[in-house]
């Protein structure tokens, strides 16, 4: 059946046309001053900045991360198989074990697959470190970081997608296990795996068929968690006041280490607001093994799920054997300059987006 061309969506206008530029400039001055707030902020607790490459050896070994791949020619013509990065956190740790104690970066990073209202396949995540600093001292930086954007942005309070956040109150803080019981009626704590077991993905995916959310019949662990996780949590989360979700199953620590007191759980949380995920912050591990050891399994599920897989950082994991202690935070700053503004997607707060194709 024909379709007549007044049926079908009208394309974007593009984002140079001087009447698109300017309902989006007041987000862009709002994101230059909320930057600015930030780096001040940063420097007056004697953080230093950082710039690292964007180019890397591997972009990062979490699953279901994609990234954009490239080749390095040398003089002779030789070639390397190089990476934009997903992440700074490769060299930024590299620096902690070189003996810088304080530092941040707003660093490009690149993600594949990933474009929508709160997605860009090129964005900017700010990433700090404090070497000798319990994972707490982060979630104090997030609510400290939250009131400075606002201010700095002229936001009284957050709001997104019909949630409305506070970005002055306390967060807080949240379990998973009493996230899963509060949201999805389930027991976490019950589904974890005994020492030395491997986790029970069936027994997990009854238990979440119970409460409601489809699972498939290879979904792993970590896949029905994740399904739990954004369906049934995540668009409870930052409403009100700023959520921080803390005490992270140890099979999805990623980078975190496992908390001394419950080696069951990392010292990991993730910070929200108004149902987004803003931050992802770890007590970062420095065993050298047990940081390849889930490297190669994630690359192994990333092999078999999408039939191809990433380098590990060899010179990374040389160089967590001289780090230090320390915790870090990556959060997705565009995320909190459309937050802190009143933007309505994060292509209002890129001065130039990617180009659509």
């Amino acid at each position: 059946m024909a379709v007549s061309n007044s049926s079908l969506a009208s394309p974007s206008p593009p984002w140079w046309r001087p009447d698109v530029h300017a309902d989006r400039r007041p987000f862009l001055l709002a994101r230059g001053r909320i930057a600015a707030a930030v780096r001040a902020g940063f420097a007056q607790d004697g953080f230093i900045e950082v710039e690292t490459p964007a180019l890397q050896v591997s972009p990062g070994n979490e699953t279901h991360l994609h990234a954009f791949g490239t080749e390095l020619i040398g003089p002779d013509g030789t070639t390397h198989r190089l990476y934009l990065r997903t992440s700074p956190e490769f060299a930024a740790k590299k620096l902690l074990a070189a003996g810088e104690p304080k530092i941040f970066e707003f660093a490009r990073v690149f993600r594949n697959r990933e474009r929508g209202m709160a997605h860009h396949p090129e964005f900017t995540m700010l990433e700090w470190y404090r070497a000798g600093a319990p994972y707490t001292a982060m979630m104090e930086d997030c609510a400290a970081l939250l009131a400075r954007a606002a201010e700095a942005g002229g936001a009284s309070a957050f709001h997104y997608r019909g949630k409305t956040c506070d970005p002055f109150a306390a967060p807080e803080r949240l379990t998973l296990v009493a996230a899963f019981a509060r949201h999805a009626g389930m027991d976490l704590e019950a589904l974890l795996p005994a020492a030395g077991e491997a986790p029970d993905a069936a027994a997990f995916a009854r238990a979440a068929t119970e409460a409601g959310i489809r699972t498939a019949p290879d979904d792993t662990w970590g896949d029905v968690f994740s399904r739990v996780l954004v369906e049934k949590i995540e668009p409870h989360l930052g409403v009100g006041r700023p959520t921080i979700l803390t005490d992270y199953p140890v099979s999805e620590a990623a980078l975190a280490r496992p908390k001394p007191e419950d080696p069951r759980f990392a010292e990991r949380f993730e910070l929200y607001c108004c149902g987004l995920e803003l931050a992802n912050a770890f007590g970062e591990l420095t065993d050298a093994d047990e940081q390849r050891r889930r490297f190669e399994k994630d690359m192994d599920e990333k092999e078999r799920l999408y039939g191809e897989r990433y380098p590990l950082d060899e010179d990374f994991l040389a160089a967590l054997a001289l780090m230090p202690p320390a915790s870090g935070c990556a959060l997705g700053f565009d995320r909190l300059a459309l937050l802190a503004s009143g933007a309505r997607r994060i292509e209002d707060v890129l001065w130039a987006p990617v180009a659509g194709l």
